[in-house]
């Protein structure tokens, strides 16, 4: 559980030093103070001076924003409501138990609330990528007890439930599929996982888990339940690790990443990019599989450096080579390499993506080309993804000087989003709402924002 102010001391800062094996007195002497100061600051009985704080910044290796965190934001208790997840290799049943753990607490409402309102926590996410790096996976995905044996065919019902929420999840948002992968990951997984099982099926047993684990994830992001989604996220690693399947843990940390963007951590996001990039050049991933890859780090480095604004003409080229590469290995098709979760990963897809990409280096007729072209490509068929596309595509023309057509094209995206359980959509027209700002005095913009507001409180 999450608090703020309720607990003695900084136990985020113990942590910290901890996590990179320094003493109370090491820690002090890199940052240039006594080690009763040190310890002071632990225990909660002294302020940090921001001059300290920024040392503390340099010294280990993170963001400014961290260290307020450790010194001053959230207290993070581990308790039985906030099951950290813990990605490293470790046992199957380790893995098995702390999947179990986080599933059962979905279906306890009182847990589930909590769940809902945890925070984001880019700490986390360090330790999640040291692990998947560099520990071992489990000695074995066997397992024997008294409950039934399980098949691939067993495993085979898991991946196409998956498929089957995934469709609903692009046709009707998140919001009405969610409450069913949970209830599918309790009641259908769990009897699986404490199964009978050998080594092969236990390993593909154990991936098909971690597919639907990042389905619960991925749809926690879609309503804005980012510690929640995190939660679930960490989880599909820990057992794409157990089950030594790199390229699911790829995917999980491409998914990743797209939240890291989303929730303005673009530090991580350039991290969690580069760890999904080098895990697919090592796995000899299929060009579908590296063109999502390359173009989720060429996402996160536009949204770390932001040329069109910063001027950062290093970081452009870095951006364009990254998409230039996808697009080539894009171009040499489809393989039997590829996993079957990357064929949702269309053409469309990946032009939306890098007409995101496009709008950071400040290129929007190029942005607004691949906008279009990915809202006309899903049509009916990914409703939320059209209507995203539609957002971003009225935000290209508005930075392109045609308020009229970005209102108009905008437009239609207000009912159809509003048709959608998904609080991430409705943050794009937020978003092109706010950029509005320049125009506020024109009666049209009044009109539009009206309408909006209206929409959504409807």
């Amino acid at each position: 559980m999450a608090v703020r102010g309720e607990q003695t001391g900084r136990p985020e800062l113990v942590r910290a030093r901890r996590r990179r094996g320094l003493s109370q007195e090491a820690a002090a002497e890199a940052v240039g103070v006594a080690p009763t100061t040190w310890a002071r600051w632990e225990r909660g009985e002294q302020g940090v001076r921001a001059r300290h704080r920024a040392r503390i910044a340099v010294v280990f290796g993170v963001e400014a924003g961290e260290v307020e965190r450790w010194v001053e934001g959230w207290a993070f208790v581990e308790t039985p409501s906030w099951p950290l997840v813990d990605c490293g290799g470790g046992s199957l049943e380790a893995t098995v138990k702390s999947a179990d753990l986080l599933w059962r607490y979905e279906m306890d409402p009182s847990r589930r609330h909590l769940l809902a309102t945890l925070p984001f926590v880019p700490a986390a996410l360090g330790e999640w990528l040291t692990s998947w790096t560099y520990d071992t996976p489990a000695a074995s995905t066997a397992h024997t007890g008294t409950s039934r044996a399980v098949g691939m065919a067993d495993v085979q019902r898991i991946n196409e439930a998956r498929q089957a929420f995934g469709q609903l999840d692009h046709q009707f948002g998140a919001g009405l599929v969610r409450p069913v992968v949970l209830r599918y990951l309790n009641s259908n997984v769990t009897p699986l996982l404490h199964g009978r099982y050998d080594d092969q099926v236990g390993a593909e047993l154990l991936s098909a888990a971690a597919g639907m684990t990042r389905m619960a994830g991925w749809t926690a992001f879609d309503l804005n339940q980012h510690g929640r989604a995190q939660q679930h996220f960490g989880q599909a690693l820990r057992l794409a690790k157990t089950a030594n399947d790199p390229l699911m843990g790829v995917w999980v940390l491409a998914a990743l990443t797209q939240q890291a963007i989303h929730v303005d951590q673009p530090a991580w996001a350039v991290r969690l990019s580069r760890a999904a990039t080098d895990t697919a050049r090592q796995a000899e991933a299929s060009p579908r599989v590296m063109a999502l890859v390359l173009v989720r780090e060429a996402w996160a480095t536009a949204c770390q450096a932001n040329p069109a604004e910063s001027g950062d003409g290093h970081a452009a080229r870095q951006v364009e080579h990254l998409l230039g590469e996808a697009e080539r290995v894009y171009g040499q098709g489809v393989t039997d390499a590829d996993p079957a979760w990357v064929a949702g990963y269309e053409e469309a897809q990946m032009g939306g993506e890098c007409g995101n990409c496009w709008r950071f280096l400040g290129k929007h007729d190029r942005a607004l080309a691949k906008a279009e072209t990915a809202v006309a490509a899903f049509g009916d068929r990914f409703p939320r993804s059209a209507q995203i596309n539609r957002a971003l595509a009225a935000d290209a023309y508005l930075q392109l000087g045609e308020v009229e057509q970005a209102l108009e094209v905008a437009r239609p995206a207000i009912p159809a989003t509003r048709a959608l359980t998904s609080p991430r959509t409705v943050d794009f027209l937020k978003r092109f709402s706010e950029n509005l700002d320049p125009y506020a005095d024109m009666v049209a913009v009044r009109e539009f924002r009206d309408h909006l507001r209206q929409e959504l409180v409807a």
